[in-house]
């Protein structure tokens, strides 16, 4: 077993390395691994550190997903626990968008504590990067499209961290100010 340092270090090595090249949506076209980063900073500040497997899995929410990690590759590598909430937070991509989206919300309120954290941290990092100064009527659209798909996702994973929770709101309330 890692340590916990070990673990989370490990864990964003290999996001890291998974998600090499890959960029963002949006106008600023940054580095995928900001966004990983960010959730997994969200799920550290939410647990004050005190659960690594948490963070590991925020780094890693997206690599089986995007990329040819497997669950069994997690589960050795790390844990369990880290490859059960990757996989809770992986969207069947054979699926239509639509039908993901709607999958997404009808999941959420079935998901354990962690995997809820894990997607509302998700969500607090992607409406962050559609907001943009002077927008277009299209970032417009997109923004509030994907902030009130989210809102319906989190109404289903909200309760399980009351500073996470407000994240997400003050998120919404930036957003809206846009629209």
């Amino acid at each position: 077993m890692l340590s916990p340092i070990r673990l989370v270090s490990e864990a964003a090595e290999l996001a890291a390395r998974r998600h090499n090249g890959m960029v963002r949506k949006g106008r600023g076209k940054e580095p995928y691994i900001n966004h990983l980063a960010e959730v997994a900073n969200l799920l550290a500040t939410a647990t004050d550190g005190t659960d690594a497997e948490l963070v590991a899995a925020g780094w890693l929410h997206d690599s089986i997903e995007d990329t040819d990690t497997t669950r069994e590759e997690l589960a050795q590598t790390f844990s369990e626990r880290v490859a059960s909430l990757v996989v809770e937070c992986t969207d069947d991509m054979s699926l239509p968008k639509a039908e993901r989206r709607q999958k997404q919300i009808e999941d959420a309120p079935h998901k354990s504590p962690g995997a809820k954290l894990i997607k509302i941290a998700d969500k607090v990092s992607n409406i962050g990067a559609r907001i943009q100064s002077d927008p277009t009527a299209e970032e417009r659209e997109e923004l509030a499209d994907y902030s009130g798909w989210a809102e319906q996702v989190v109404a289903g994973c909200r309760g399980g961290n009351a500073w996470l929770d407000e994240k997400f709101d003050d998120a919404v309330k930036a957003a809206r100010a846009l629209l």
